[in-house]
């Protein structure tokens, strides 16, 4: 009893060592009482040894069908799968047999050792299993003495029993179980060897993983693994591989890391070790293979057993942080991914770097890899990024030359050409574009019946007076996105710059109760300016790095354009300063999402003459002062020193000066991000409950965007239910709703929310409803 309670402690022990704290239950079924662990029908711990030495305690088996081990080692103990892993019941256990001597010899104190298998192996010049049997012999038998020449060991007498031994060693496991069975049926009092069936057994369990495993079968491949703990030593590695790869695909990448990590911590075979740390960076994430690589072993000269691998590994690495900015991996990784673009010639290594700055805000590291790998090789990838890079440094004009070749290459490079043409439309003051650039625009923007950008072309008409080319481009817009209230505005000031009285009145019915700045159209009160003003609230004219992954558009199918088709542009000087337009916004994430400005109501109070070109310190202005310099810088696209002068206004005025400043401060945050900012602001006074409403909207659609950007799809949900409360929700919100229920396996509820709004004819939506479909059929 003392030698079977020390065996039993020293296998617990060996399975801490072996995984520790990646299964705490497991660990705490087998931290049970010694009598619980010898009397229990379902043991929680499936100990290795069904082979029994002359002393009665499990020793490690080696089969001699595989590769062998470490020679000479007897303390390996087999890598440890609970019931746990099988998810079946548990089975009460069938007592392991004692191997007993060889039929026809006498009992006698030491046990006889069978070296039959010697014979065979040696016979076939197969070292590797003889080596491995020898192993398996000497764990068993601590005092036997392996054969000077096994080709010498003799046969056995019985010679049914030696062809049986035959079979064994030529794989014949059918051929073996109908001879032993037929051997019963003539011969009752015969037994089997122990050590045969023992092995045969061991070897049809591995027949029968294998299969699983090549069917993709992975959970018939845990269950069988469980169940034959001889092949999850060390002599099994391509079954270690196997049972690894198992746990991988069911989801299970702590247990697929033990299984990898016994290989490290237990073989010693240098090509198995360099194999395993291949096979499992194809399925582990970063953090599982820190854990792999911290076991590699020192060479003599000092260097690393898997430097070889380091290359593909750091490759693999800055990918896998590419696809998901939350990752911070080792600056080192990056590093040496650098050097590879820098010494070597592959486009592909620059790409990663540039991808890798790029979602990490280093635009000017970035825009340097991407031309890098331009230069080796233009792609639409290499393209994109350095648009996007041009996009954010306000170079919209270069962006949209990177990217019209490759415009039509997928969606994500025709989005971006959209994002750079609409960028370059909305700039300050508009740039003299050629006629051919006009055109090709234009016929993009036709083609993708893209809202956002033929509202911009319409500001941009505007601003070189040309406004019946102007009115004529904000119809399209509407076409396409009736809602869209900016078009609407640019719509009625060409109308009214075109004396069309009727048109206007038209534009004002229809809008009536929802766009206070197309009702009041034509009146000087400072009401009607802070209404223009506040069309530019939100905007940005930078592209969000997560949209590198899918830059996509909201596309709304809408009828097509009118049958008077927009004209093309002429870029003559205007005679006049020109009205600031919003740039379009492109806000994408795992789904699709455009954010757009909030509608805003009008601030009040009589206007004192502007002047905010030049640059001063607000603090000497006095309230009125401030506040029209805040606005007069809105105008501009200052919005930081904007927020500045509303702030002397917020600080030091009163009652409706307050109100105003502080309705503009949150503005100018919301335009440049600064949510949290915006927020305190519209704290600063008392605001009208129409405009308190339209900045707690804009607020919580910016909180739910960012959520959403950074995976965090419950909160994401959650801004997104309040929003509800306050404002009908707008189709691309129902788009990054019904992602946001997709990433959280909420599938029913996604697919609701993706039919509703692909009634509309939204492409997004569309999409959605498939990717929805996809990840149904991959789950089951």
């Amino acid at each position: 009893m003392r030698k079977v309670l020390a065996a039993t402690v020293a296998v617990m022990a060996v399975a801490v060592a072996v995984y520790g704290l990646n299964d705490p239950y497991a660990l705490r079924d087998r931290f049970s009482s010694a009598d619980s662990a010898l009397n229990d029908p379902a043991p929680k711990l499936m100990v290795m040894g069904r082979v029994r030495g002359p002393d009665g305690q499990p020793v490690v088996p080696h089969d001699v069908d595989m590769h062998s081990g470490p020679t000479g080692s007897t303390t390996e103990a087999p890598l440890q799968l609970t019931q746990a892993d099988t998810g079946l019941p548990a089975q009460t256990p069938v007592q392991p047999p004692v191997t007993s001597p060889a039929a026809g010899s006498s009992q006698s104190s030491r046990p006889q050792v069978d070296e039959s298998a010697l014979r065979y192996f040696a016979a076939r010049n197969d070292q590797a299993r003889l080596q491995a049997e020898i192993s398996r012999l000497r764990a068993l038998y601590p005092d036997w003495t392996p054969p000077t020449d096994p080709l010498a060991v003799p046969q056995n007498g019985d010679s049914q029993l030696e062809g049986m031994w035959r079979l064994y060693a030529d794989g014949r496991f059918a051929e073996l179980r109908k001879a032993i069975a037929d051997r019963r049926a003539t011969d009752t009092a015969w037994q089997p060897p122990a050590d045969l069936l023992e092995r045969l057994d061991v070897a049809e369990a591995r027949a029968r993983l294998i299969n699983a495993s090549d069917l993709k079968q992975y959970q018939t491949v845990v269950e069988i693994g469980a169940g034959t703990s001889a092949l999850l030593t060390c002599a099994e590695v391509d079954v270690l591989w196997r049972i690894a790869e198992a746990f991988a695909e069911t989801e299970r990448d702590g247990r697929a890391r033990d299984a990898y990590n016994y290989v490290l911590k237990n073989c010693t075979n240098p090509q198995e070790r360099l194999a395993t740390v291949q096979k499992a960076s194809a399925v582990l994430d970063y953090a599982g293979m820190q854990d792999l690589l911290s076991s590699e072993h020192r060479n003599e000269d000092g260097s690393g057993e898997f430097d070889g691998l380091r290359d593909d590994l750091s490759r693999r690495f800055v990918a896998e942080a590419n696809e998901n900015t939350e990752i911070r991996i080792a600056e080192t990784y990056v590093e040496r991914v650098e050097k590879l673009a820098d010494e070597g010639k592959l486009a592909s290594d620059a790409l990663l770097v540039g991808w890798y700055r790029l979602r990490r805000d280093d635009t000017d590291a970035a825009e340097k890899w991407f031309r890098m790998a331009r230069d080796r090789e233009d792609s639409a990838s290499a393209s994109q990024g350095l648009a996007l890079c041009l996009i954010a440094k306000k170079s919209p004009q270069e962006a949209e030359d990177v990217m019209y070749r490759w415009r039509d290459d997928s969606t994500n490079s025709k989005d971006t050409y959209m994002a750079a043409t609409a960028n370059l439309l909305a700039v300050m003051p508009p740039p003299v574009l050629t006629e051919p650039v006009l055109q090709r625009i234009a016929a993009e923007v036709i083609e993708a019946k893209d809202a956002a950008s033929a509202q911009q072309f319409g500001w941009y008409a505007r601003n070189f007076n040309q406004p019946q080319t102007a009115a004529r481009w904000f119809e399209t817009a509407l076409s396409w996105k009736p809602d869209d209230e900016p078009s609407a505005y640019g719509l009625v000031l060409a109308r009214n710059q075109l004396n069309d009285r009727a048109g206007v009145a038209a534009v004002q019915s229809q809008w009536q109760g929802r766009s206070v700045r197309i009702a009041n159209l034509g009146e000087t009160t400072e009401e009607t300016l802070a209404a223009q003003r506040i069309a530019q609230a939100g905007v940005q004219t930078g592209v969000n790095q997560q949209a590198v992954q899918s830059p996509a558009q909201q596309y709304a199918s809408q009828p097509a354009v009118n049958a008077n088709a927009p004209q093309v542009i002429t870029t003559q000087r205007p005679p006049t300063l020109p009205t600031y337009a919003p740039a379009r916004v492109q806000q994408t994430l795992t789904a699709p999402v455009r954010r757009s400005a909030p509608a805003a109501s009008p601030s009040r109070g009589v206007r004192t003459e502007r002047g905010c070109t030049t640059t001063i310190d607000p603090e000497g202005l006095a309230p009125g002062a401030a506040l029209s310099r805040g606005w007069c810088l809105m105008e501009l696209n200052r919005p930081m020193e904007a927020a500045d002068a509303f702030g002397v206004a917020l600080k030091r005025g009163s009652g409706e000066v307050r109100e105003d400043a502080a309705y503009g401060q949150s503005l100018a945050y919301l335009r440049v991000g600064l949510t949290d900012n915006a927020a305190v602001a519209a704290t600063q006074a008392p605001l009208a409950r129409k405009r308190a409403s339209e900045l707690q909207v804009a607020i919580l659609s910016n909180r739910a965007t960012a959520a959403f950007d950074a995976a965090r799809y419950r909160d994401a949900l959650l801004f997104l239910d309040q929003r509800a409360q306050l404002e009908t929700e707008r189709v691309d919100l129902m788009v990054m709703r019904g992602y946001a229920y997709l990433n959280i396996k909420r599938y029913g509820d996604a697919m609701q929310v993706f039919e509703a709004a692909a009634q509309t004819g939204n492409r997004d939506a569309l999409r959605g409803l498939a990717d929805v479909r996809a990840a149904r059929n991959n789950d089951y």
